[in-house]
């Protein structure tokens, strides 16, 4: 199979592939997605084929209006509602049970809720209305590997395993969106993004729960990333933490006398003098940045086999900080510079 590269003009033909069944990667404001005719068991299951994903870990479902999820959702209330006047378009997730029968397991992964997003992407949001079809979006990378941000990044891993690539440039967010589960009593954070804790419960005026926990071998994720390994490059990355002193990193690297990479804030870099054998790169100035770049960087350094260690700057995890800290702690295996 040839991978196409389409663009906007392209629409037309991007639709008529999702109608006959095939794999199209779509852009939304956070990462590519991996779109598949979400009614289409065959066309869904060939998604986790593509990727190498385990059959247990759920699909997000991505609509272009409020009435497609009231179709398949057994029950909208009030604070569903206003989430979506407030966030959809845009990178909130949200979890409903769903009306019996409506969707096949392959996309819940054997449970009674799905997933679903309103992307705040106007061409992939075209595409599903002309395709006619919810379309489900795991992120368009090898499973495990770092997201992609850039049509690049989709081509370098699924390249003739998918029918074809729309692309619309690089990703503005860069990190997935936050999941919410709103098929439990108190809403649930299952997966942490762009939209904080905080500004969910400014517009619910209710408590919401962090259930960030990792899902045991026995259990099915109700959404993705909480069970197996994601977002790791080959090289092993270690988390600079805020209270650690860079200049024990840069002394580590010079010791090392081989090839390190380092994923730094712009102040970081600025104020350091490195060794030779380090490659820096910059995070920009803050979590927000820092977020929008970490699934490039990533994947540039994989680009670079030489590269065995990353050392990558921890922030505090609030607002955007906490999702960038869940991708750089994932990425990590939760290895930290001090246990070096």
């Amino acid at each position: 199979m040839k991978t196409q590269i389409l663009k906007r003009k392209d629409l037309d033909k991007a639709a008529e592939l999702i109608k006959k069944g095939e794999l199209v990667a779509f852009p939304t404001e956070t990462v590519y997605g991996l779109g598949a005719d979400a009614t289409n068991e065959k066309s869904v299951k060939q998604v986790y084929v593509a990727k190498g994903r385990p059959s247990d870990n759920p699909l997000i479902v991505h609509i272009a209006d409020v009435k497609t999820v009231e179709k398949y959702a057994a029950d909208l209330n009030d604070d569903a509602r206003k989430l979506m006047a407030k966030f959809w378009p845009g990178s909130l997730t949200m979890i409903f049970k769903l009306k019996p029968g409506v969707l096949s397991k392959s996309v819940t992964g054997g449970l009674d809720t799905a997933a679903f997003r309103f992307p705040n992407n106007q061409m992939t949001l075209d595409l599903i209305k002309k395709a006619g079809v919810p379309i489900v979006g795991p992120s368009a990378n090898t499973s495990g590997k770092p997201s992609p941000t850039k049509a690049e990044h989709v081509y370098h891993d699924l390249n003739g395993k998918i029918a074809a690539i729309l692309d619309d440039g690089p990703t503005k967010v860069g990190v997935e969106s936050t999941v919410l589960d709103m098929s439990v009593d108190t809403p649930s954070i299952l997966r942490p993004g762009a939209v904080s804790k905080d500004d969910i419960e400014a517009v619910i005026h209710k408590p919401v729960l962090d259930e960030l926990h990792h899902v045991g071998a026995k259990e099915i994720p109700k959404a993705p990333g909480m069970k197996y390994k994601h977002y790791a490059p080959n090289a092993q990355v270690y988390i600079v933490d805020p209270g650690d002193n860079w200049n024990d990193v840069i002394d580590w690297i010079k010791n090392y006398h081989q090839p390190a990479g380092v994923m730094a804030f712009d102040s970081v870099i600025s104020s350091h003098n490195w060794p030779d054998n380090a490659k820096v790169v910059s995070l920009g100035v803050d979590a927000k940045s820092a977020s929008h770049q970490l699934f490039a960087e990533l994947r540039d350094f994989d680009n670079q086999p030489e590269f065995k260690v990353i050392f990558a700057q921890g922030v505090t995890p609030v607002g955007i900080g906490e999702a960038y800290m869940n991708r750089v702690n994932k990425s990590a295996g939760q290895m930290h510079f001090k246990q070096l």
